[in-house]
């Protein structure tokens, strides 16, 4: 239970909720997703697409049901302890701490990619330091930077569209569907663009700071997904296009060699300046969200308590988050992480299959039975599709916070 005088703020409403999860799916992953994924898949990109949109989809309907029920800081960690018990709430929250904190530093390193080569890892820690101290602000000054974010976002997204298409040199032919890698390449192309589409979590990880929230997120969460989910595919149709599955796969910056090849070099700049703006909405969703879980898990023990502090005045988790911003800035500072986080994949899935199985639990009947199964046989499909390697690394993490748990399982005293 949540102490007496430290709950947070409710001051979010739909549109608020819809932005705050807009900013973490339509972000950086829509300017560098397309390309691996269409290097997995080849023909069957879109196919791959409308896989990663089907499992989102049972997932978000899932983690709406739950929301509403329970409507606390934490998302599917509260899910999973009150659901399924005190374990496998931990796992989920463990999954999500580790995984997104590593994705909260590459997001960070990606700006700085974009803004300043030559000084990333100074940037990257300047603008932890900046949206951390935002978050620290209250919520609502977060939802409305996200706000600015997102617009930013849309307007290039939407630029890039219209130049490909209007260009003249896209070609129909070009988005032939196929299975020219094979089901297991659109299957791991499904697994790496539901990255993509795992923002919506965010708004649940926020329900303790939303107005009526049995009615708020249960509407916010799909109409994020769905607004997400039209902008990937337009923009993932204009880019193969111009460039086909061959060409995206192989580009470095999918969607600046998308304009190039439609014949408007000039907007390379502008789309370069896009995709750092969408890392930066990306990063200040992931904190928040990050933040609240910590907050969660440090009520119930698994993390120093002191992290459970609610600032009096501004109603945020002011301790979990700058915890949180000192550990992604240290990482920053000191870590090249872009091309180390695939286990954030496969503990984001995880994540989502504590979720699916706690909704599972909910009513029973067909239509509220059906959903939580589809999700959860389509998460764990889609983690062990991953490469190898990112499965191997995700299930080493889990097997950490296992070990961890059942240390201090064992050494808690009996009777507590």
């Amino acid at each position: 239970m949540t102490p007496t005088g430290a709950e947070l703020r409710r001051t979010l409403g739909v549109r608020d909720a819809v932005v705050v999860g807009l900013g973490s799916m339509v972000g950086a992953g829509v300017f560098s997703a397309l390309g691996p994924a269409a290097r997995a898949a080849g023909s069957g990109l879109l196919p791959g697409l409308a896989l990663a949109a089907l499992v989102a989809y049972c997932n978000a309907l899932s983690s709406a049901r739950l929301a509403a029920r329970y409507p606390a800081s934490g998302g599917t960690y509260v899910y999973g302890r009150e659901r399924l018990g005190a374990f496998w709430g931990y796992l989920a929250g463990w999954a999500f701490v580790v995984g997104k904190t590593a994705s909260c530093a590459a997001m960070a390193l990606t700006v700085g990619a974009y803004v300043w080569p030559g000084q990333a890892h100074a940037v990257a820690v300047a603008a932890v330091v900046a949206l951390t101290a935002v978050n620290y602000g209250g919520v609502q000054k977060s939802a409305w930077l996200t706000r600015v974010i997102v617009a930013v976002v849309l307007a290039v997204l939407t630029t890039v569209v219209i130049v490909c298409v209007a260009s003249g040199r896209a070609d129909a032919g070009r988005l032939d569907i196929g299975l020219s890698s094979g089901v297991g390449g659109v299957l791991q192309a499904a697994g790496l663009l539901f990255f993509a589409f795992a923002g919506y979590a965010r708004i649940a990880t926020l329900g303790e700071e939303v107005r009526d929230p049995a009615r708020t997120i249960p509407r916010a969460i799909p109409l994020a997904l769905g607004i997400a989910l039209v902008v990937y595919a337009c923009v993932a149709v204009a880019a193969l296009g111009v460039l086909g599955a061959g060409g995206l796969g192989h580009a470095v910056a999918p969607l600046s060699d998308a304009v190039r090849a439609a014949g408007a070099p000039g907007l390379a700049p502008v789309v370069r300046a896009g995709a750092a703006v969408a890392a930066l909405g990306s990063l200040l969703a992931l904190i928040l969200g990050v933040s609240r879980t910590t907050l969660a898990m440090a009520r119930d023990g698994h993390l120093p308590t002191a992290l459970a502090a609610v600032h009096p005045r501004f109603r945020v988790p002011h301790r979990a988050e700058l915890a949180v911003g000192t550990v992604v800035a240290v990482l920053a500072a000191t870590v090249d992480v872009r091309g180390a986080i695939g286990f954030s994949s496969f503990g984001v899935l995880a994540y989502y299959a504590v979720a699916n199985a706690s909704a599972w639990t909910l009513a029973p009947g067909p239509s509220n039975r059906v959903v939580p199964v589809v999700g959860l046989l389509g998460c764990a499909t889609l983690a062990f599709a991953l490469p190898a390697v990112s499965v191997a690394v995700g299930a080493g993490v889990l097997a950490v916070g296992v070990a961890a748990y059942g240390v201090r399982r064992w050494r808690r005293p009996r009777g507590v």
